[in-house]
């Protein structure tokens, strides 16, 4: 079965990102290209989550990655912990990953035996599990795309997944500066905008969030062609996938945009709130993670245009 290797790429900007309760339990128009576009996308929404890194194991940036050290960390304490994050590139690819939540000594919280049972307790997973887990997968896939949600940890895993994220787009820039996440951050009112510089399958993502009073008031995410027409004006496209997903780009489109503004107006509210809408799984996942960067920039007031180097399969 052919998937879609999905890698963000470099964005030109440095940004903060949001933290994410780290222990919550938790085309063209012609015939052809619309019915092979809309067939892809079924393909990948019924990519189940524990087959995701496996079958997303042999994707490939779309640019290299320096060699080197890069480094994140959060500025701020939630919890008692804060995430430190390292990954180590060599000969272009990811060789270590060491991301972990560390307190104020700089003790991991996979040491802390107390907070391991409580959480072990009230979710079913706890972080002397899911830290190596995540880090292991990260290896294992060589992007954050291909790193699964862990069960009673789903918080925890965007976090990682969007941090991660960060680090790639750091080395294939080349850039060992430490990134400082300002977790916890009012959002500063403004546009910001983001945009993927590659097409699939005829189209790319455009996506913008206007923060209004330190709220998102709206969000305009989509997925657009050469000719700047949206997926969800494609009439074949949506009929197309609609017969073989069960839902299409004129549905859950809006779903997404709607349900982002409605789960951030929450006081702990995060992207990864949004709920995956069945047939539209990797939209989901994308969504997501690029909701996560505009929010980073949002919390850093920088309304500058992320531009996303994008993979994709030829």
């Amino acid at each position: 079965m052919k998937t879609r290797k999905f890698m963000v790429g470099m964005t030109v900007f440095a940004f903060s990102a949001l933290v994410l309760g780290a222990c919550s339990p938790d085309n063209n128009g012609e015939s052809g290209a619309s019915s092979s576009a809309a067939s892809s996308e079924v393909v990948e929404s019924s990519t189940t989550t524990s087959s995701t890194a496996t079958e997303s194991s042999a994707a490939e940036p779309g640019v290299v990655l320096q060699d080197g050290t890069y480094n994140l960390e959060e500025k701020n304490y939630n919890n008692g912990y804060r995430v430190v994050f390292s990954m180590e590139v060599k000969d272009g690819k990811i060789v270590e990953s060491n991301y972990d939540n560390v307190n104020e000594e700089g003790k991991s919280k996979v040491e802390d035996a107390d907070y391991n049972k409580n959480m072990q307790d009230k979710a079913g997973m706890s972080p002397e599990e899911y830290i190596p887990k995540l880090n292991e997968e990260f290896l294992a896939a060589q992007s954050a795309d291909g790193v699964d949600v862990v069960t009673g940890a789903t918080h925890s895993s965007h976090s990682f997944q969007n941090y991660a994220q960060q680090l790639v787009q750091a080395a294939q820039a080349g850039d060992t500066a430490t990134i400082e996440i300002d977790n916890g951050a009012e959002l500063k009112d403004g546009t910001y905008t983001l945009e993927e510089k590659n097409y699939s399958n005829d189209y790319r993502v455009v996506f913008s969030i206007d923060v209004k009073d330190g709220k998102i008031v709206e969000s305009k995410y989509d997925n657009v062609n050469e000719a700047g027409e949206s997926k969800v004006e494609n009439k074949e496209y949506n009929e197309m996938m609609k017969s073989k997903a069960g839902v299409s780009p004129e549905e859950f489109i809006p779903k997404f945009n709607e349900a982002l503004v409605a789960q951030m107006a929450n006081e702990d509210g995060t992207p990864g709130d949004v709920e995956v809408v069945s047939g539209a799984t990797h939209s989901h996942h994308t969504f997501v993670l690029y909701a996560e960067q505009l929010i980073n920039a949002a919390e850093k007031g920088d309304t500058a245009t992320i531009e996303v180097d994008n993979f994709v399969e030829q």
